[in-house]
């Protein structure tokens, strides 16, 4: 692969990956949530379900997902109704009293606390069918044909999720931060209910996408 493709590469995902869509919000509304301790599992939830996006492109179900609209709309529905059960579940949370929070609980996030935030990002990530659609007609614009095309995929997938995790890192980072900085239970509770807004709000973002 020349320079100059990565290159146009690299700077066409990075505007993909600063473009607020539901996974970020996701993210956010999480991190606004848990805090910083929820960067790890949901930055690792995302690479997960983005590398599941992109090998079920690769392998057809993108193609599949443009042409069945019954497929379509199942996931999509899926994923909104997940979205919207996040966000009101993150509504209704009762937010840990300060000394609790940050005294008792340390800087990282319980086991299973941590493999529902990764689940819930997998998910939405994975099985949001635009995503899939979209690399399956973003990836190959940058495939030389007359190379080796299977390490040309591996570059290019390295890239993006390199990107991305950098990306969702520093979106949750940041949302985290404004948690861990407020130390007033009721401005916590008014974070978990803004949390729980952006998820439902992700959620009709998701019921809005299209096929085409």
């Amino acid at each position: 692969m020349s320079l100059e493709i990565w290159l146009a590469f690299v700077m066409a995902t990075v505007v993909f990956c600063i473009i607020p869509g539901p996974t970020v919000i996701l993210v956010i509304g999480q991190a606004i949530a848990h805090g910083k301790k929820s960067v790890i599992p949901l930055v690792a939830g995302v690479l997960a379900g983005d590398f599941t996006a992109m090998t079920l492109s690769v392998i057809g179900l993108g193609a599949i997902l443009a042409a069945s609209a019954s497929l379509f709309l199942v996931l999509k529905w899926f994923g909104v109704g997940y979205l919207i059960y996040l966000g009101i579940k993150t509504w209704r949370q009762t937010p840990q009293r300060f000394a609790e929070a940050d005294f008792d609980g340390a800087k990282t996030v319980g086991r299973e606390q941590g493999r529902n935030m990764f689940r819930s990002a997998f998910l939405v990530t994975a099985l949001n069918p635009k995503d899939i659609i979209f690399f399956v007609a973003f990836l190959p614009q940058f495939i030389d044909p007359h190379m080796a095309v299977f390490p040309q995929w591996l570059i290019l997938m390295a890239t993006l999720l390199c990107l991305v995790g950098i990306n969702i890192s520093v979106y949750t980072y940041f949302a985290g931060t404004v948690r861990q900085r407020i130390q007033s239970y009721q401005a916590r509770k008014r974070l978990n209910r803004i949390g729980g807004t952006a998820l439902v709000s992700a959620g009709l973002i998701t019921a809005s996408l299209q096929r085409s």
